[in-house]
């Protein structure tokens, strides 16, 4: 492959990557855990969470591939393993099945924790003056902090 000259020192693309990694880990990871609670969501409240889920672990289907290939454009392989991503990921796998409010407050939580990843590699883009990653990464916080919002919403006061 040629050099890669698109105006970001190689230094600051494996800084941007290694952040991006994290995000990948961490979009991977709720995406798992969502289609999870998809499949195992039950009780009162089962069509309207089951199809909540299913719009929710689409997206981040979508977003997963997006973030692998912002890695790959900056010149750095992309993680794509299991061990990888649990390894790099701030959020912590579920055991056994939860009940349908706390499958939301996991999820929740799995969100806010995706936005806080992407405030600091939107920083690290920032610095490098990357807009693509800026732009991207920004992309997926506001979609994290509307969904952690309906989610949110949807629990009992």
């Amino acid at each position: 492959m040629s050099k890669i000259d698109i105006g970001i020192s190689e230094g600051d693309r494996n800084e941007i990557a290694e952040g991006l990694k994290r995000l990948l880990a961490d979009s991977y990871t709720l995406y798992l855990q969502t289609h999870n609670f998809h499949w195992n969501v039950s009780g009162p409240l089962f069509r309207e969470l089951h199809l909540m889920f299913e719009e929710h672990y689409t997206e981040l289907a979508e977003a997963v591939d997006e973030i692998a290939e912002r890695i790959r454009t900056l010149g750095v392989v992309a993680p794509g393993t299991y061990k990888a991503f649990a390894k790099l990921s701030s959020i912590e796998e579920v055991e056994g099945v939860p009940e349908a409010q706390e499958m939301v407050r996991l999820l929740t939580h799995g969100h806010e924790q995706v936005v806080k990843t992407c405030r600091e590699v939107i920083k690290i883009a920032q610095q490098a003056d990357d807009e693509s990653t800026a732009a991207l990464v920004g992309d997926r916080m506001r979609v994290h902090e509307k969904t952690a919002w309906m989610l949110r919403a949807s629990l009992p006061n």
